[in-house]
């Protein structure tokens, strides 16, 4: 089982495994961000409260005991600001793959956050957790989160039919993966 205790860093930025503490800032992070996070997450909705952020961070302990999903908080490092999340979920040791999600709060997009934290994200999947694929599924029309992956040094392999459900709302996606070389390790 892979420690808890664990902080990821390039130096700008800091991930650290979701936990109960992050609650408040985190919620903060989200009503900020919720015109941005409506069309492409189900969970981001006007009536998002405190208490769903919460509840979603009380389970991330036993999520990441069970080796279901590995769910982190995207810190600043100089401020200590929460500025998202990112994690890996879906996570198959047949395969040896897990899908990796992030979402940044408005107020910081466009500084490469997201992409520092993909990297490190990927970096813990294929060096902690033995995995040899990550995948990053994006909605067609989500051409930031796509960018992002780009960015990040991921492949685009493909349009996914009937790939991404966001509430009643069903769309195409696009695949994107990242192997252990494409990082270099």
């Amino acid at each position: 089982m892979i420690d808890r205790d664990i902080e990821l860093t390039d130096g700008m930025i800091v991930l650290r495994p979701a936990n109960p503490d992050h609650a408040a800032r985190l919620y903060v992070a989200i009503r900020e961000s919720l015109d941005d996070l409506r069309p492409w997450m189900s969970w981001a909705c006007d009536g998002h409260s405190i208490e769903d952020t919460q509840s979603w961070l009380d389970m991330q302990p036993e999520q990441w005991v069970q080796d279901r999903a590995y769910e982190f908080v995207i810190r600043d490092a100089a401020t200590g600001d929460v500025l998202g999340a990112c994690g890996l979920n879906n996570v198959n040791r047949a395969f040896r793959m897990a899908n990796l999600g992030y979402w940044v709060r408005s107020a910081v997009t466009g500084r490469g956050i997201a992409t520092r934290a993909t990297r490190l994200l990927a970096q813990f999947a294929f060096s902690r957790l033995d995995l040899v694929r990550v995948e990053i599924l994006a909605a067609v029309g989500n051409k930031a989160s796509q960018r992002v992956a780009i960015k990040a040094g991921a492949t685009r392999e493909g349009t996914l039919r009937n790939r991404s459900v966001t509430g009643t709302l069903v769309r195409d996606a696009v695949m994107h993966s990242l192997v252990p070389s494409d990082l270099q390790l």
